[in-house]
């Protein structure tokens, strides 16, 4: 048995690589499934081998049998080639654009020269050796296999050469090294030719390959990372969709916004004033649905971030307060307020973030309220520099049914509606006020009876600002007089919609400015070129040809300019102010235009 050690060996790595292959899941790609029966055919070379070893050591007792199975185990050693002659054909191949009838023709050959090899093996002879316990075959039959073999290296020689670059693939590593220790096992089988060690290497090879395919476990990780990076794709693809949507809609709201402001503000019949608020309530509600879908469309792409800054707490209060009151309307409802006096005036944290959480909770009491009291309540525990903030929201509205609760937090789930009760939105305000509160390591609790009322509790840490000097300093620059006189003043406004510059105008007319226009990136370029001079200039981002960035880069270029530039643009989305800031800007506003943030602007760089 010394001489069969090596086969007994390759069983028990054969055995142990075809559990570890057919146990787990895997891809079924043209190259596992070829391996499959490369190790398929190594298994029942390699039993094949032990058998044939027995036979031939009883050849005078089963000549027949043994004749059947030595010439069985050349055709399965010749088969194991063909097998690896079509997986290094496939992996040559797979990247070169060939006609169907061309492979098809080359499997047809390649069928019949294997038939005809076959063929050859079984009818040749084949003599035996079995001396002093060495034991092995040779002769004609024999003779096929290693001539085959030599041609089909060539044909490996000719698929490397042919895809030399890339070489370095690891799926041609079993190659070079089965070529190699072939050519010493021929060697040594010549010198030993007891010795089996043909039917070893091809185990060996078997156990290379398992490491350099594709690996089924690492394959299907790399499918579900390439399925992460399609769904990121389509997250981003959305994201800009909307985006774009976003400026669509907002060009045209800042004309509604925009005239109904200066409307507002003119000598017009008391009725019509009236129905000016009304559109800039209703201007006001599409807005914040606009702004709704961007923030679940950023926050499911994972990226909105959260910015902290030092804020007045009392300001945003007051505003909360201001904004839920306009919802109310002219409901029979009660609002009342408690807020705690301890909670320090100026806190650290993203105000806006914790704005719009307050906000969309008192907003949907408003909603869903029909008449009654809505209570806001305003309490905190301070630990140190820290404070939670808690708020609650209780409501006398309509309530929540026990099943729908847990649906509360998902996005487009709008409560009532099977009840039909109608009332306004989307259903993305509570979906977006957890996400946030999750990104400001906050809670929120929910207590409901429905047709008595509601119950919304949020947590919220911040910190408490200390030092408030500068910021009350800053606050005093930015109070805003809505009388003022710049002294004629020189102003550039830069959009390609006709509409915006319209607005613009009428919401500037009534503080003596020298305002010129034009509509297009180039156009603003040429008039500093050609030595035009302005106080301030108001620049829109998204034009054709050449964008508010590529303006301002080229501007900045030029030593001799120093006028402010104002990025004016409907590109409303987190985060985006820091960036137009980076890029060059000295400020930012966003369209449908503020009154008041744009008169601080003015008051800022005209003085």
């Amino acid at each position: 048995m010394a001489n069969n050690y090596f086969t007994l060996c390759s069983l028990f790595y054969i055995v142990t690589i075809c559990i570890a292959f057919f146990i787990k899941e895997r891809i079924n790609s043209v190259e596992t499934k070829i391996y499959k029966y490369i190790i398929l055919t190594n298994l029942f070379t390699v039993i094949m081998a032990i058998i044939c070893f027995i036979t031939i050591k009883h050849y005078d007792l089963i000549p027949f049998i043994n004749e059947i199975c030595s010439k069985t185990l050349i055709v399965l050693m010749f088969t194991f080639h063909i097998f690896l002659t079509a997986y290094i054909y496939y992996i040559s191949t797979k990247n070169i654009n060939k006609n169907k009838n061309s492979y098809v023709l080359e499997i047809q050959f390649t069928l019949l020269v294997y038939m005809i090899c076959i063929f050859l093996i079984y009818l040749l002879p084949l003599y035996y050796h079995n001396e002093n316990n060495v034991i092995y075959s040779y002769g004609p039959s024999a003779n096929v296999t290693y001539i085959s073999t030599v041609v089909i290296f060539i044909f490996w020689i000719y698929c490397l050469v042919r895809d030399r670059k890339n070489f370095k693939n690891k799926k041609y590593w079993p190659f070079f090294v089965f070529m190699i220790l072939s050519l010493i096992c021929v060697i040594i089988q010549k010198m030993y030719p007891g010795i089996l060690v043909l039917t070893a290497l091809e185990t060996f090879i078997c156990v290379i390959m398992y490491f350099t395919i594709e690996n089924p476990d690492l394959k299907l990780i790399k499918e579900l990372n390439m399925a992460k990076d399609r769904a990121e794709k389509a997250n981003s693809a959305k994201t800009d969709f909307l985006s774009n949507m976003s400026h669509e809609i907002r060009t045209p709201l800042n004309a509604i916004v925009g005239f109904s402001e200066t409307l507002s503000r003119e000598n017009v019949p008391e009725e019509i004033k009236d129905e000016v608020k009304d559109i800039l309530m209703a201007s006001d509600n599409l807005l914040e649905i606009v702004n709704g879908i961007l923030d679940i469309s950023k926050i499911e792409a994972d990226k909105l971030e959260i910015i902290n800054t030092p804020y007045n707490f009392n300001k945003m209060i007051d505003e909360l307060i201001s904004l839920t009151k306009s919802r109310i309307g002219d409901k029979p409802i009660e609002f009342v307020l408690k807020k705690d006096q301890s909670i320090p005036e100026y806190l650290y944290g993203d105000s806006g973030r914790v704005k719009q959480v307050i906000l969309n909770l008192l907003t949907n009491a408003a909603k869903y309220t029909l008449e009654g009291k809505i209570t806001f309540t305003i309490s905190s525990v301070i630990k140190g520099d820290a404070i939670r903030l808690i708020f609650s929201v209780e409501d006398t509205g309509i309530g929540i049914k026990e099943d729908k609760i847990d649906k509360l937090f998902s996005k487009f789930e709008r409560l009532g509606v099977e009840d039909e009760i109608t009332i306004e939105g989307t259903g993305l305000g509570l979906a977006i006020t957890k996400r946030l509160l999750d990104l400001m390591h906050g809670k929120i609790v929910v207590q409901s009876t429905y047709g008595e009322g509601s119950k919304f509790i949020a947590y919220i840490d911040q910190l408490i600002v200390k030092d408030i000097t500068e910021i009350k300093n800053k606050e005093m620059n930015t109070i805003v007089d809505l009388n003022v006189n710049f002294g004629n003043k020189k102003i550039l406004l830069v959009d390609d919609n006709e509409l915006n510059i319209k607005v613009a105008k009428r919401l500037l007319k009534n503080y003596n400015l020298d305002i010129e226009d034009v509509m297009s990136g180039q156009e603003c370029i040429d008039r500093i070129n050609s030595g035009n001079k302005y106080d301030l200039i108001f620049l829109d981002d998204m034009m054709p040809k050449m964008s508010g960035k590529e303006v301002i880069k080229i501007l900045k270029n030029n030593s001799d300019f120093k006028t402010p530039v104002i990025v004016l643009t409907a590109n409303a989305l987190t985060g985006m102010k820091e960036e137009y800031i980076n890029l060059g800007f000295d400020g930012y506003l966003s369209k449908p235009i503020d009154r008041k943030e744009m008169l601080k602007v003015l008051k800022k760089y005209l003085g």
